[in-house]
């Protein structure tokens, strides 16, 4: 599974990675937790009048929009639901009712430049943070929806609608599984535009896509359990042990 990660480049260089249009506003994070907002890409059809308003790119280009982590479906009656669902089963989530309509027509990258596993050792369970080398930005394969108020609901007065993603996770690669025997699904470069693409409707493609993860050549950083508690969002729980 993943249950934490951390995104702390600046947006000019989540730009530069992304091919984003403009450059997103975005502070360091170093312990983003489930129901936290966090960035991800993604491309709309259509613009909702109040995106519409903020910019950050127009319908059919990509857009980092902040989105709340733990994927509430449509036609949920109540918001709560999102708490369990801050991961997706790549294997399955095609199939199943609260990620179906989000894989057919809403998928996104969630951006980010590390993640974090827990691997039982003597003394409890240790965290490790898994990156790339170079420390460059890269995307798990995400999901997202739009909740208005459940099927049949309404919003109430005042209230906005809710947009919230998860995170497809996999079997992870031979180089990780000493750690944890689960992974986030990092997307390949070339197969990013076809992913965001709300118009791609070839599920045999899309699925195809989640079973080729990339993942060689990450690194792992045994680091403190300061990571352990949400509230600790700062460079310190990147700190390496090693003792």
């Amino acid at each position: 599974m993943c249950g934490r990660y951390t995104l702390t480049v600046p947006g000019e260089t989540v730009a530069e990675v992304f091919d984003l249009p403009s450059i997103p506003e975005l502070s360091p994070r170093y312990n983003i937790a489930p129901t936290q907002e966090a960035p991800v890409i993604r491309v709309l059809a259509e613009l909702p009048e109040e995106l519409a308003e903020e910019g950050g790119g127009g319908a059919g280009e990509r857009r980092c929009d902040a989105l709340r982590w733990g994927l509430v479906p449509f036609w949920a009656k109540d918001p709560g639901i999102g708490n369990k669902m801050i991961n997706a089963r790549a294997e399955t989530a095609h199939e199943k009712p609260a990620f179906r309509n989000s894989f057919a027509k809403r998928r996104c990258l969630v951006v980010t430049d590390g993640f974090y596993e827990w691997k039982k050792e003597e003394g409890g369970k240790q965290p490790y943070w898994i990156h790339r080398p170079d420390g460059k930005p890269f995307a798990f394969a995400g999901l997202w929806s739009r909740w208005d108020g459940g099927k049949d609901g309404e919003l109430a007065e005042g209230e906005e609608p809710l947009e919230t993603f998860t995170i497809l996770t996999c079997d992870a690669l031979p180089e990780l599984r000493e750690v944890h025997h689960r992974m986030p699904v990092i997307l390949a470069r070339e197969d990013q535009a076809a992913w965001l693409d709300p118009g791609n409707g070839d599920k045999d493609a899309l699925a195809e896509m989640l079973r080729r993860p990339v993942g060689t050549g990450l690194e792992l950083r045994r680091v403190s359990r300061r990571v352990n508690s949400p509230a600790n969002d700062h460079p310190e729980v990147l700190r390496e042990m090693t003792d």
